[in-house]
């Protein structure tokens, strides 16, 4: 420190001094941040790339599936049905003819 200037003026260039200091700590810190950050962000979105594709595989895997199983569902039920229906005109066939049968034996 000058002995010829006065104390607060030593004192001012110390805080100035100071203050720059700091604001260059600053600086250089938020710039650390946003490169951090900015890695972080590609890091993740490389994960992303890899992971969305496989979860929309899963997903229309999972969709085919569901789809086939709702077909088959519908399908099985429509053969069910036609069965049904076969077999009550088979009986109904069957009862008429009993009748005749019966009508010719008297």
């Amino acid at each position: 420190m000058d002995d010829d200037k006065p104390i607060t003026e030593q004192a001012m260039e110390t805080i100035t001094t100071a203050v720059e200091a700091t604001k260059d700590a600053a600086v250089t810190a938020a710039k650390k941040v946003r490169k951090a950050a900015k890695k972080v962000r590609k890091a993740a979105k490389k994960v992303a790339k890899k992971v969305a594709p496989k979860k929309a595989k899963k997903a229309s895997k999972k969709k085919a599936k569901k789809t086939s199983k709702k077909a088959a569902k519908k399908s099985s039920k429509k053969a069910a049905k036609k069965t049904a229906k076969k077999a009550v005109k088979k009986s109904a066939k069957k009862a008429a003819k009993k009748k005749k049968a019966k009508k010719s034996k008297r």
